[in-house]
C-alpha cells in the first residue's frame, strides 16, 4: 500500500479528514466559509486543535450560517468568549463576524464566493508532484495575492500562511505527496 501523508497520521480524525476533505476541491459557499473561518482560528495552533473542536464551532457559530453570523451582536460575540468547544480568542471570534460581512460583500461583487476565490487559481486545482512534505511550501504566489486582496477588503486572519492552507484545504491546490493514494485519486479530476 502506497504511504499516505505523514503528518495524518496521529489520529483517526486526521486520518478521516485527510482522506475525505483535505484537498478535495470545494465549490459550497458555505464550506468555504467554513473553512476560512477554521483556517482564522488555526493561526498559532495545530490543526489538531481545530479539527477537534470543529463540531463546537459548528454549534457555537450557527454551522457556519455567513447570513446569521454577520448579524451577531457584541453580547452574541460575548457569550462565544465563554464556550469552551471552541478557541476563545477575543480577535478570532470578532474576526468571524468581520469576514461573515465581508464574505457577503464578495457575493454580491462576483456572484458568489467561489467565483472569486477559484479566480486566484484560474478556476481549478493546481497540481503539485511535491514527493515529501518538506517540499511543500508554506506560502506560494497565490496565497499572497488571495490575502493581499482579502486584507486589502478588511478580512482578518487572513495572512498568506493561513490563506495557503485555507488553498490545501478547500483543494484549490493539491498537495499531497505524490506517493499517496489521494494525490493520484485528486489528480484525475
Amino acid at each position: 500500500m502506497m504511504p499516505k501523508c505523514s503528518w495524518c497520521l496521529s489520529s483517526q480524525n486526521y486520518i478521516d479528514y485527510h482522506d475525505n476533505e483535505w484537498g478535495v476541491p470545494v465549490h459550497d459557499d458555505k464550506v468555504l466559509f467554513e473553512f476560512l473561518i477554521l483556517e482564522g482560528a488555526q493561526a498559532g495552533l495545530s490543526w489538531s486543535t481545530i479539527l477537534n473542536k470543529r463540531e463546537g464551532y459548528r454549534k457555537a457559530f450557527d454551522d457556519f450560517d455567513f447570513h446569521k453570523i454577520a448579524k451577531y451582536t457584541d453580547i452574541k460575540l460575548q457569550k462565544l468568549k465563554e464556550d469552551s468547544g471552541i478557541v476563545r480568542n477575543k480577535l478570532k471570534i470578532n474576526a468571524a463576524r468581520v469576514n461573515a460581512r465581508l464574505f457577503i460583500e464578495i457575493q454580491k461583487e462576483f456572484g458568489s464566493f467561489d467565483q472569486y476565490v477559484w479566480s486566484f487559481v484560474g478556476g481549478k486545482p493546481k497540481q503539485n508532484k511535491f514527493k515529501t512534505l518538506s517540499e511543500v511550501p508554506a506560502t506560494t504566489p497565490e496565497s499572497d495575492a488571495l490575502s493581499k486582496d482579502l486584507k486589502k477588503r478588511g478580512f482578518k486572519f487572513v495572512g498568506s500562511t493561513i490563506m495557503y492552507a485555507y488553498m490545501q484545504a478547500v483543494g484549490m491546490v493539491n498537495d499531497h505527496i505524490i506517493s499517496c493514494p489521494s494525490y493520484k485519486k485528486l489528480s484525475e479530476n
